[in-house]
Order: C-alpha cells, then structure tokens, then sequence
C-alpha cells in the first residue's frame, strides 16, 4: 500500500478557504521601543546642512506641558478676579438694598441712636418686621423733616449732637459710584435759578456712558413773561459745551407740573427695560420731581399709583436723602431710583447754618431788583435815595454773603439781582463797605442770622476781580451767577436810561469796552460769568439764536416744554 506525503494530496481535491465572521475593530496604537543611532537621529532630524533643533525629549515635553497648564491656571484665576471685582461694583446698590432703609431718606434703620438717621423705636421696628412691613417705615429724622424741622446729617450743615452716623459729600457721592458700570437711563436734574451751581461738572464720573435725559427744574420761578423758547435754546447751547450724551432736555416745574408729562413719555421711550436713577446735586429738587412724575405715570399705571404711598421726603435741607431709595414705579419692568443729592462745596448751602437754609430757597417767582434805581444805606444804617446813577465807587451788599465793589463802570450801566426775596439789598460807598459790613452783619445783612452765628462767621474771604467786555448796549454784557444763591445781569446800559433818554441811548450804540468789578464771597464758594440768560419780557427782545450747521441741527438735543 502507497504511503501518501502528509502534505501530498491527490491533484483533484481542491480546499477552500474557511469563512469566519467579519470583525470590525477600531485601530489600535502600537508603541514600540526601537534604538536608534546618534548619527542616525541626528540625520533624521535635522537640515540637509546639519543645523536643525534637536528633538525634544519626553523631559522637555512633560516640562513645556506643565508651563503650559501653569499659565492657563493663572490667567483663569486673574480673569476670575477682574470678574469678582466687576461683580461686587455692580451690586453694590443691590447689596444696600438688602438692608431694610426708611422709604423717606433711605437710611438704614437702626433702634440704638435717637440723634442719627433711621432711627425708629423698637417696638415699632420688631411689630414691622414681624409683618415684612419694614419698607413701610419713616425714622424719626423724616418725621421732623415733614413738620418742618431743618435737621441735616451732612458735613459743612449743622447736623446731629452726636454726630455718630454723621455722612460726608464723599460718602454719598461714593454711593453713587456703580452707576457707570450699569446699563441705565439716568434723569439728570438742574436748578434754573442756580444753573451753573448745581450742574455737576463731573456728571460723567458717575453716569458713565450711560445716555441722560436732563431736566431743568423750577422754571415757574422766572420773572413773569419768561418766552421759554429762548430759555430752552440757551439751556440746550449751554449743555452741549459740556459734550454729554444727552437724549432731550425738558424744562419743568414740579410744583405746576409742567413739562412733567413729556418726560415721563420720553422716560418710557428710552428706558427699555433698564432702571431709571434720578441725579442731581443737593436741594435740586428730586424729591419733588420724583413725585410730581408719579402722580403723572400713576394715571395710566397701577403701579405708580400705588408707589405714591411711601414717597420720598422733601425738605430744603441739604442730604435729606442719605441712600439710594427703590421705588417700582413701572408696569413693564425697571426700577426707578432715588439717589442721595450730590453734595457740592461750592455752593452757599455748604457754608451758612442750617437754621439759615430755608432762605436760600425762593418761594415765588423771581423779580429783578435793578440798581442804581435804588436806595444807599448810610452810615446810620438808614437809608437815602441815590442822587446820581452813577455806580462807580459804591459797594453793593446781598445779605451777608456777596460784596460787589463797583471799580470802573458806564455812567449808565446797570445790576439787576435775580435770587431769595428774603437777602436783603444794600449798596454803600466803598470806602465805607468794611465798617458797614461789621457793624451791620447778622442785622441787616442776613444770612448769618443774629450776632451770636455772625461771630462764628469767617466772612467773605475770596475776591474775585472781572474784567467784562461789551460791544452791544442794547443787550446784558453777561450774568455773574454765585453758586448757590442766583445771578446778577450786568448791562453796559441800564434799560431804565435807554428807555428815558433815547438820545443818549443813540450815541452809545456803537460804544464798545470793559466794565471792572470785584465780587466778594465765602471762601468755598464759586463766582461764574456766563452768557447771560433771557428772562422777563425784555428777554426775547434782545436774545440772539446762533446760525447752526446741518450737522450741529442733527446731533444737538432737543428741547421741551
């Protein structure tokens, strides 16, 4: 028998090939260790010249791994930080509002000190507060304020015995410091009577770029026969010098309520879901206007009607609102927010006492007292007709708190006052002034009130001197606005000698010069020359529109009233 090969098999059998299942498997990485010459690494690494970086090693990888993980860490880290800090500016407003605040000034209230804002008993405080009702609280600082008591809690006015919870204008301003980092529509407010007192000249230090809606205050104290169309156009050339980003500037009364309703439309046109901060200086007057606008939105708005409940205080003393004040005064979403006055140093509020305050503040509508239509105190403290109309060589005293020495003027030129009826007006010679001014001040020159303040008074230390160019007599040189107080219209020609003498008023129509003055006040307080501004009937006879530019027409704000 044959024996067969075990790999010899007949040639007519065939084997085929076995069929497995197919298996679909993901690649797999294979590492494997392999050593490699110096001469050869180095070949295969670098130039064709022999002059390229040697790989790196796998030290040198984990190494530039490690920097790598190090860097990104610190720069998380830093950029958390920068974020925190963000954080904690933007809610400082929110922070204060945790804490329970009086709804008149926004103090916090507090039971342990009866002389200091937000006091309130602790009965009342723990009935309220086991109710939730601590918002609807008034501390006994607003209750006196609403009878009429003059009880500041600011430095520079009187202020509290103890003085524990006494607050600086630093700390209020401070407190407003978050608003340049909201997205907010801010109100900003402004005095007519002190305009240039009470603007804030670093507004955009705490509005940020945030636009502003500016409404001018009071304007039912101007002299009767006002044409507020020339007001409303020298507002609006005077606010765009300051280059704000200003919407619309409305003129308004918040005593008549007028002009109340076109900004409480423009309020709702441009909030757009954000809150709304009502700003201004001190005793500008957003206590009342904030009131005057929720009786207006509260007509169409439940909410505001029922905002109208707990309403910030008024009071014409300086800091009568100590903290941001949150009132929900819109249907649709938004805040409106009471915000402290800022205070200014400047101003004559920040230097008279407060018992004196209230004298500051006119009551009714403005009239002009002219000189030299007027009488000349002697030496006696009585007083005389003036003989001559001439001013050159008088003094004229505005209580105790402006001197005007009158050093080289027309024989016609004239002062118009605009300011308190209660700052009596007295004009001496100047050789005369300094006795007068001692002998009569806290009697008839007033503020300071009584001899007792009028020793305590350091008197009117700075001297201003102004050198006043003319070239129109027909028409005020300039106005000379004290802080605080109101402004005096400087006419090269009084009106009283171009109405009764129009000859003379024809030979000095083409006179063209200088007027000297010195004025005298306060040491803090501020002295500004301005374009003078068109009040009284005689207003608009004599008030110029400038010739504006297409593109001046486009961007300038627009006015309303």
């Amino acid at each position: 028998m044959a024996s067969l090969s075990p790999l010899s098999l007949p040639h007519h059998l065939k084997i085929s090939a076995p069929k497995f299942p197919k298996i679909y498997t993901k690649p797999t990485l294979v590492l494997c260790k392999a050593s490699v010459s110096e001469s050869h690494s180095s070949e295969s690494v670098s130039g064709p010249d022999g002059t390229g970086a040697a790989a790196p090693t796998r030290g040198q990888k984990f190494l530039e791994h490690q920097l790598s993980l190090e860097a990104m860490t610190e720069k998380k880290a830093e950029t958390k930080k920068k974020k925190k800090k963000m954080m904690k500016k933007e809610k400082v407003l929110k922070v204060s509002m945790a804490v329970a605040t009086c709804y008149g000034c926004g103090a916090p209230l507090q039971t342990s000190d009866s002389d200091a804002p937000g006091y309130v008993d602790i009965e009342t405080y723990e009935l309220k507060k086991k109710h939730h009702q601590l918002r609807t609280i008034l501390c006994g600082r607003c209750r006196l304020l609403s009878h009429g008591h003059m009880i500041t809690a600011v430095g520079g006015n009187g202020g509290y015995s103890g003085g524990k919870q006494f607050v600086t204008a630093e700390q209020l301003r401070e407190k407003l410091s978050h608003l340049r980092y909201e997205k907010a529509l801010i109100v900003k407010l402004v005095d007519i009577v002190d305009f240039n007192g009470s603007f804030l000249a670093r507004v955009r230090d705490l509005a940020g770029a945030n636009p502003i809606i500016l409404v001018v205050t009071k304007v039912d104290l101007l002299p009767k026969g006002t044409d507020f169309n020339c007001v409303g156009d020298w507002v609006v050339e005077a606010t765009t010098k300051k280059k704000l980003n200003v919407l619309s500037v409305h003129l308004t009364s918040s005593k008549s309520l007028v002009g109340i309703v076109g900004v409480a439309s423009e309020i709702q046109k441009e909030k757009k879901g954000r809150d709304v901060y009502i700003l201004g200086s001190a005793n500008v007057g957003k206590s009342a206007f904030i009131n005057a606008l929720l009786k207006m939105i509260g007509q169409k708005d439940p909410v505001a009607a029922a905002a109208q409940k707990y309403k910030p205080i008024q009071s014409a003393v300086p800091g009568t609102t100590l903290g941001p004040i949150q009132i929900n005064a819109f249907l649709g979403g938004g805040k409106l927010f009471d915000t402290p006055g800022v205070h200014l140093h400047h101003r004559q509020a920040a230097v008279v006492h407060s018992e004196d305050l209230p004298v500051l503040a006119p009551q009714s509508r403005l009239r002009g007292h002219s000189f030299p239509n007027s009488r000349v105190a002697s030496d006696n403290g009585t007083a005389s007709e003036v003989q001559s109309s001439d001013l050159n060589g008088f003094s004229i005293f505005w209580g105790g708190l402006v001197r005007i020495d009158i050093l080289k003027v027309l024989p016609e030129t004239g002062l118009t006052f605009y300011g308190p009826k209660a700052l009596q007006i007295h004009m001496v010679p100047t050789d005369e002034a300094d006795e007068f001014y001692q002998k009569e001040l806290g009697v008839l020159l007033t503020p300071p009130t009584g001899k007792e303040r009028a020793d305590d008074w350091r008197g009117l230390e700075t001297e201003r001197l102004l050198h006043i160019p003319y070239e129109d007599v027909e028409r005020p040189a300039c106005d000379v606005a004290i802080s605080g107080l109101g402004w005096i219209s400087i006419e090269p020609v009084s009106r009283s000698i171009r109405q009764s003498d129009s000859d003379s008023d024809l030979n000095l129509k083409d006179k063209a010069g200088e007027l000297h003055l010195t004025v005298h006040v306060p040491k803090p307080v501020e002295v500004f020359v301005r374009p003078p501004l068109p009040v009284g009937k005689v207003g608009a006879e004599w008030y110029q529109y400038r010739e504006l530019t297409d593109k001046e027409e486009e961007v300038r704000p627009k006015w309303f009233f």
